[in-house]
């Protein structure tokens, strides 16, 4: 089982800022024991805090992860896959970027429609492709909102070179659409180089 830092730190990745109260119940430990590691942690440079007024009264203390937290999630040789990238731009001309990209397209495209085949409803759809993502360092859920799906991924394992080059997640947009089938609409609603904390899909039916 992991530590308790480990899963304070994974809880802020996945669920975004929090008080150590909520911190404590999801750990089922004591709001002392959730203050203790988080103020560990804090010094590690791992985790920082900050008041939001929530009402009258006093404000509510949120704890968040920093830039050394995030990385502590795997990255997939983001310098790697940065400098291939910039390598074949100049290398071999502005549009083997986009050639690469188109592959990757493809065969990702085909390994989500195999594993995708025979499940039928839409939100088993969207549950396996959140799977499937997991699988790939996504941390991805699926979410039901009234009539509507949202696909969730709190970690963005090639997020440096998505944004070296935005073609990727353009790319995977594209995916989604075509793997979740005819009639749906996938619109992108979070997205981490926009500035957000993790990216997130809304995912609906036609009609």
């Amino acid at each position: 089982m992991s530590s308790t830092p480990d899963r304070l730190l994974y809880q802020l990745k996945s669920r975004g800022p929090q008080p150590a109260a909520t911190l404590a119940g999801a750990l089922a430990i004591t709001p002392m024991g959730a203050h203790k590691q988080l103020q560990s942690l804090q010094e590690q440079g791992l985790v920082s805090s900050r008041d939001e007024a929530d009402g009258p009264g006093r404000p509510k203390r949120l704890w968040t992860l920093t830039a050394a937290g995030h990385a502590r999630f795997p990255d997939r040789h983001a310098d790697l896959a940065v400098q291939l990238f910039r390598h074949a731009a100049s290398v071999l001309g502005p549009d083997a970027v986009d050639r690469l990209i188109a592959a990757r397209e493809q065969e990702q495209q085909s390994a989500y429609e195999a594993a995708l085949a025979g499940v039928a409803s839409l939100g088993a759809r969207v549950r396996r492709l959140a799977e499937l993502r997991s699988r790939e360092g996504y941390m991805a859920r699926a979410e039901k909102h009234g009539k509507a799906w949202l696909l969730v991924e709190d970690h963005c394992p090639i997020c440096a070179a998505a944004a070296t080059c935005q073609g990727l997640c353009r790319s995977e947009l594209r995916i989604f659409a075509q793997c979740l089938g005819d009639g749906v609409q996938v619109e992108r609603v979070e997205h981490v180089l926009a500035g957000g904390r993790r990216c997130a899909y809304k995912v609906t039916a036609a009609g």
